[in-house]
């Protein structure tokens, strides 16, 4: 079996523990191409057989988030998650709708952010929350994130709380956007609740539970459709069809003259998909092969 399949994640468990979950199932490699936090639900693409091949492929995607923000209130973690580091008074008028649509509106676009200290980027060779763990003051570098749009979806007074759908590019942390958008109202926030609904082109109305998963592996409809392949993962990349020499050629790793534009390629011999090949300079050469 090989492809992505898309799970729909859900609170309390890693990435990981997903990965090992589906590889028992299918008995084949597996891997994700990002980790989901544990108390975040929702699509995680989980590659599988020779799909662990195209991660390079989907590292870059945007995303869509649904976010529960939490304002009044800083954990050092910056998700619920975390323990209350800070309280601050939280103004009735913030909750004005056209003042969270305006608030909202003014993070739309490229800006700097600076990661959560609790996060896995690497400074020194140590990650992020190493330091944390052991009170260690390290210099966070802002990095560069571009939001695409952010939509207000519902908010209460009574409970201080904001929900909104982000939709943004890679790199974005979404708990350091809670806190941003918490010190814009004048206070302090954290993130609530996360639900990831997008990654790329994978939605959640596509994806499948672990326990749907387990209960028709057996079903060979229910796995094909849910099983993206690389040929439909790839199915707006150009064709290239190679007659049997060729084919023999280019399976066995060596390199062919084509003359077509650079860029990675469907390849094909006699209508049958044989995997994906990569052109530079006019020259072919194997990335994956699937038969």
């Amino acid at each position: 079996m090989d492809g992505i399949i898309i799970i729909n994640k859900p609170k309390g468990c890693t990435s990981h523990d997903i990965v090992y979950k589906v590889k028992k199932i299918f008995n084949e490699k597996v891997g994700h191409t990002g980790t989901l936090d544990p108390m975040a639900e929702g699509v995680l693409p989980i590659l599988i057989g020779k799909g662990t091949l195209v991660s390079k492929y989907l590292i870059n995607h945007d995303k869509k988030y649904v976010v529960k923000l939490q304002l009044g209130q800083k954990t050092d973690t910056a998700d619920i998650e975390g323990s209350i580091i800070e309280e601050s008074p939280v103004n009735v008028e913030i909750f004005e709708k056209n003042n969270i649509l305006n608030v909202l509106k003014n993070f739309i676009g490229k800006q700097n952010q600076i990661p959560p200290i609790y996060s896995a980027i690497k400074v020194k060779g140590k990650k992020l929350y190493e330091y944390a763990r052991t009170g260690q003051k390290v210099e966070i570098k802002p990095r560069n994130i571009k939001i695409y749009d952010i939509n207000l979806l519902n908010y209460s007074k009574e409970d201080k709380q904001i929900d909104f759908e982000v939709f943004c590019g890679k790199g974005t942390y979404i708990r350091s956007l809670c806190e941003d958008i918490a010190q814009k109202f004048g206070t302090v926030g954290y993130m609530k609740a996360l639900k990831r609904i997008q990654v790329g082109d994978f939605k959640l109305e596509e994806s499948v539970t672990i326990e749907n998963l387990e209960a028709y592996i057996n079903n060979d409809k229910f796995i094909k459709e849910k099983v993206i392949s690389l040929e439909t993962l790839f199915y707006e990349n150009n064709k290239i069809q190679l007659e049997d020499k060729k084919l023999q050629y280019f399976l066995n790793g060596v390199k062919l003259t084509q003359k077509c534009d650079n860029g990675v390629y469907r390849i094909y011999n006699n209508e049958t998909f044989i995997g994906i090949g990569i052109v530079e300079n006019q020259l072919l050469k194997r990335d994956i092969v699937c038969n």
